[in-house]
């Protein structure tokens, strides 16, 4: 990001998406979550061909087939948006894509997400809720029209009926604070509620607590209450969060649709596995990519994965095709009914800085490996009138320029790139 700074790398986790499957109708206002009567539009039969995905306007939907409505097309997720152009805001395209095919986030029917649209409370818990796999609850809960003590209890089911069981949910779970009496759904999250939120999901608050007493830099700490400073300093400790460039926090500032996209979904790679088969995240190093089909190492353990010809795959800064995918990438990987639809390459293989420099010495000795091939070099050298002995490991295939030479005491340079000898040449 150019000028919004919400983490100190580049997370959680890649916000700008409508809450998937379930959006205000003020914020979301004709958006393809909901029609009139708070049902989702996406829980209607869609005639699709395909076994788990279909393409439409060249943008990316899977079919979701959910059990739960018995093997019925109701769901599709959309990963890909119209609007996202422009450098404030490509920033966040891998963001919105992880959390839309983990389908906490959506866009609207004309292709548009809306980046820059600053974000509503009743968005923001909603979007949270469903970060903590809680969304089968919320909607069952809506369904049963649960009880809510607020003072604008009576706006929230009438505007937003679909939301009830969210707002039951988050009060459950102690995204309320005990004082709160409204739950103001239009109003606009800022930046302060939000990683107050975040935190709350994250199920931090007793951590945040023991943080009261920071003293946070900031040169408008001063604006933040006294009571949300420990929630402050543990979203930076999380690194969730930081200051702008102009070492400021603004507190009060709005939340854009893509800034809470790049802290939601931050904050859902700190969140413990929800235990769902259908919805999950893998992390891991890829052992091999085979026409799609990837292996993925996890402390030894390796799984075969099928990667969806339209999965979102998100490399150095870039979408790329699955085929990018190579050996030894390291990868987060959001799978739906046991397809990966989203990949984020954390760590390229190819990233890896080279370093290369020569020693000088004398051999001192070497050993060979079950090929007969030099295995380990180890040379003296005289480093400040002192000798020093120091044994590097070779690389298969080394050149040497003449190996009747390798003798002890023999004058050696030797060519080290990412601490491997690549090179000998003896003297």
């Amino acid at each position: 990001m150019k000028k919004y700074t919400w983490t100190k790398k580049a997370i959680v986790s890649s916000l700008a998406l409508t809450m998937a499957f379930g959006g205000t109708s003020a914020a979301f206002a004709k958006d393809k979550d909901h029609d009139d009567k708070g049902k989702g539009k996406n829980e209607k039969e869609y005639n699709i061909k395909g076994n788990n995905y279909t393409n439409f306007n060249n943008n990316n939907y899977y079919n979701t087939n959910n059990n739960s409505n018995n093997g019925k097309a109701s769901l599709e997720i959309k990963l890909t948006f119209d609007d996202l152009k422009g450098k404030d805001v490509e920033w966040a395209i891998r963001y919105i894509a992880s959390l839309a095919s983990k389908r906490v986030f959506e866009g609207y029917e004309d292709g548009s997400f809306k980046p820059r649209q600053t974000i509503t409370r009743i968005e923001a818990i909603t979007a949270a809720v469903r970060l903590m796999g809680l969304r089968d609850q919320a909607e069952s809960q809506a369904e049963m029209n649960s009880q809510l003590n607020f003072k604008d209890a009576d706006k929230v089911k009438s505007k937003y009926p679909w939301a009830v069981g969210y707002v039951a949910v988050a009060l459950e779970n102690d995204l309320f604070t005990e004082t709160e009496d409204s739950v103001q759904p239009e109003k606009e999250a800022d930046r302060l509620w939000a990683t107050t939120l975040l935190v709350k999901a994250l199920k931090l608050q007793d951590e945040a607590k023991a943080k009261m007493g920071t003293k946070l830099t900031f040169k408008d700490a001063n604006k933040i209450p006294a009571g949300s400073v420990g929630y402050v300093a543990e979203a930076i400790d999380k690194k969730l969060v930081d200051g702008y460039e102009d070492n400021t926090f603004r507190p009060s500032q709005p939340v854009t649709r893509a800034e809470l996209a790049a802290l939601l979904d931050r904050t859902g790679s700190q969140l413990p596995g929800n235990g769902s088969t259908t919805s999950y995240t893998l992390t891991g190093t890829v052992g091999s990519n085979n026409n799609n089909v990837i292996s993925i190492n996890q402390n030894g353990t390796a799984q075969q994965l099928t990667v969806d010809a339209d999965a979102f795959v998100y490399r150095k800064g870039t979408k790329v095709s699955a085929a990018e995918i190579k050996a030894g990438d390291e990868i987060r990987a959001n799978l739906y009914n046991g397809k990966v639809v989203f990949v984020e390459v954390t760590k390229a293989v190819d990233d890896v800085q080279v370093v290369n420099y020569t020693v000088i010495g004398t051999l001192n000795s070497y050993t060979l490996n079950a090929s007969g091939q030099i295995a380990t070099v180890s040379v003296n050298q005289t480093i400040n009138g002192a000798v020093q002995t120091a044994v590097y490991n070779v690389a298969a295939g080394v050149a040497i320029n003449d190996a009747s030479l390798l003798t002890a005491g023999r004058s050696v340079q030797l060519q080290i790139t990412n601490q491997q000898v690549t090179a000998i040449t003896a003297q």
